[in-house]
């Protein structure tokens, strides 16, 4: 007959070998804030495709966000992002994280 203690540990082992210990990336999202500070700049406007990426009607591309108008951007500069139907989460969280970068941009994602 097997100890209760022998069970437990090839539980524990078992459970140990056959979860997945990856590092999962975190996007913070916070309402807007009515009554904040403006900024003389106008807003500028990200229109997110599955396959594309335009800023004020310009195609862009997502690798060179720095190069753009956008890493030239005055603090606290709002950047309004449209969706398109076909944009999948994945592909908004690889543009959140690569706005992250970009910390004199206060980003907002417009809903539908």
């Amino acid at each position: 007959m097997t100890s209760l203690i022998d069970v437990i540990f090839l539980l524990l082992l078992f459970f140990m070998l056959t979860s997945t210990f990856s590092k999962f990336a975190e996007i913070e999202l916070s309402s807007a804030l009515q009554g904040t500070a403006t900024v003389n700049e106008p807003p500028l406007f990200l229109q997110l495709g599955a396959e594309s990426v335009r800023l004020n009607g310009n195609a862009l591309d997502m690798a060179t966000l720095d190069a753009s108008p956008l890493g030239s951007a005055a603090e606290g500069t709002v950047l309004l992002v449209s969706l398109a139907g076909d944009v999948n989460a994945q592909r908004l969280t690889d543009l959140l994280v690569a706005l992250r970068g970009l910390p004199a941009l206060r980003v907002s994602v417009l809903g539908s």
